[in-house]
């Protein structure tokens, strides 16, 4: 038998000169930098990177994760996404997913209770239940959360500019029920300068919906020890075209927002900053989400310590959910985003995320039917259960290449955040157009490299063989259902509401409606009168409507 080579029989190792000739003339004439970024090189001091910039599980400055045993201890929480049609519908698919194996509820809304509109209103016509529960009233959320025990439940609601109003609305159906809202468990994202960024669902001026946000964050730190009171959100500036850095950047640069917001409440930080949670995508490039999150938890965990001086481990830490993106998903051959997906879920869970969302392979076409929602889910609970992935902590920590893109990232998005900070904050940023512009400079970039097949997104603009006659509402492709909402269940939603006005006290409405509007003419905490609102049978549109009638509106944002 041929005997190994030992280590001084063995070639010399190449020069890194000597492998980039080699490597240009392969490639092509590429810069210094670029073979660098492939080659991927360890760090000149690994011991000294590994034990500053890395740390361990658990510790500062949280690279490797928040948990010293991470997925280990626990796994993340199955949180899969749902909302549509009405209440009662909702409720439903919550209970089926529940039964499935999901541990923790996320709630979508519809278009107008996202923007304060109930279903009879004109501007809320056609889109009543489309991407979304609607929630105008006490009555739906009673409905929505019918033998669903809120006092073991955790929730997510999916909601920003109305966010007051359906905590209220939480809150009031919890202790109905005789939960009392110390003892609920969840989130509100309550994020609304993303919204001026890259979504759109506001209603009032800046200032105005900071007050709101910032109410909504004082009155849950003091009454809702357990309620996550805002999840700064990266994905829908993700969705919209944002770069890997830009998300971390934006994202962080909001969350700095809302925290000097909240300071200037006299609030503790090392109270409130354990209570902050984040909301990431996780899309098509496989390393680079991993270096991202990665990325986002060192440079958080480093501006807590620097910049706010809070000094508890718990404050440094940044705890976020993720969902796959929707961006990479195909009308055209549906069945390719199982995969897709799939992937993208396994970078959130290498990168390190406390709770998931996958989405369903039909979400291109409509909203998911049960198969797909089961399938999404089972994704999930096979990477869980099948992959062991868990079973060690941190597997990609110490590759060279995920350390590599990491310092990159990180690197750029400390870029960006100088530039905001020269402006003078997220807020003057926002008004001056910069994240927009910056978004859609990506947005655009993107679209021409697709166009150009300098980037490929299969079934689509390459590897087409097989696809049918193109229409984006087909009843089936390729055997995929679409679920649609009936024009029917939009009039029983108008009809309910009109019901639930007719059966109130409208003194006692009035009353609650009034005081409400005295106050958020003043400068007291607005929850305690959205909740005697609430309780008192005032609608999601009507309150909104007093704060439009308060603070005015916010006209959209003009296009860049």
């Amino acid at each position: 038998m041929a005997q190994s080579a030992s280590p001084s029989s063995l070639p010399p190792r190449s020069s890194r000169s000597a492998w980039k000739t080699r490597a240009r003339s392969a490639l092509g004439d590429l810069t210094d930098s670029e073979l660098d970024a492939i080659l991927a090189p360890p760090p000149a001091d690994p011991e000294a990177a590994y034990l500053d910039r890395l740390g361990f599980p658990g510790e500062a400055p949280f690279t490797r994760g928040i948990q010293p045993t991470m997925y280990r201890g626990r796994l993340w929480t199955f949180r899969q996404y749902s909302g549509f049609g009405s209440a009662r519908e909702t409720n439903r698919r919550f209970r089926y997913l529940l039964r499935g194996g999901q541990t923790g509820l996320s709630v979508a809304f519809d278009l107008p209770t996202q923007i304060g509109y109930d279903p009879d209103h004109e501007r809320a016509r056609g889109e009543v239940g489309r991407c979304g529960v609607p929630i105008p009233s006490l009555a739906a959320m009673r409905a929505l959360f019918t033998e669903i025990p809120l006092d073991r439940a955790s929730v997510s609601m999916t909601i920003n500019a109305t966010a007051p109003i359906l905590l209220a609305f939480l809150v009031a159906t919890a202790e109905e029920s005789g939960v009392p809202r110390n003892r609920l468990s969840g989130t509100v994202q309550n994020d609304i300068l993303k919204e001026y960024i890259s979504r759109g669902t506001y209603i009032y001026p800046p200032e105005a919906s900071m007050r709101l946000t910032t109410d909504l964050v004082e009155f849950a730190t003091r009454e809702m020890p357990e309620w996550n009171y805002i999840s700064v959100s990266g994905y829908h500036m993700r969705e919209a075209g944002a770069t890997a850095p830009q998300e971390v950047a934006f994202t962080i640069a909001n969350a700095i927002a809302y925290v000097e917001a909240v300071r200037a409440r006299g609030l503790d930080l090392d109270e409130f900053l354990p209570r902050l949670s984040f909301f990431f995508s996780s899309g098509r490039d496989f390393l680079g989400e991993i270096a991202k999150f990665r990325a986002a938890r060192r440079l958080w965990a480093m501006i807590v310590r620097e910049r706010f001086g809070a000094g508890r481990g718990r404050s440094m830490q940044m705890r976020f959910h993720t969902q796959t993106a929707g961006s990479s998903l195909t009308a055209q051959q549906p069945e390719l985003n199982v995969v897709r997906t799939t992937l993208e879920a396994l970078s959130a869970v290498l990168g390190g995320t406390q709770s998931l969302h996958t989405n369903a392979l039909d979400e291109a076409l409509g909203l998911p039917t049960e198969a797909s929602a089961r399938l999404a889910l089972r994704t999930q609970q096979i990477l869980a259960e099948e992959s062991g992935i868990p079973s060690t902590i941190d597997p990609v920590g110490g590759s060279y290449e995920i350390e590599q893109r990491t310092d990159s990232i990180e690197r750029e998005a400390r870029e960006y955040l100088a530039r905001v900070d020269d402006m003078g904050g997220s807020l003057v940023a926002i008004e001056r157009g910069y994240f927009q512009a910056e978004i859609a400079k990506e947005a655009y970039r993107t679209a021409r490299a697709r166009e150009a097949h300098e980037e490929i997104v299969v079934g689509v603009n390459d590897l087409t063989e097989g696809n049918p006659g193109f229409s984006l509402f087909p009843s089936e492709r390729r055997g995929v259902a679409v679920q649609r909402i009936s024009p029917a269940e939009e009039q029983r939603q108008v009809r309910e509401i009109r019901r639930w006005r007719s059966h109130r006290n409208s003194a006692k409405t009035a009353s609650a409606l009034d005081a409400l509007a005295r106050a958020s003419r003043g400068s007291d905490n607005l929850l305690p009168f959205v909740i005697s609102a609430v309780t008192a049978g005032a609608t999601l549109g009507e309150i909104a409507d007093v704060w439009r009638s308060s603070f005015g509106e916010q006209p959209p944002a003009r296009a860049f």
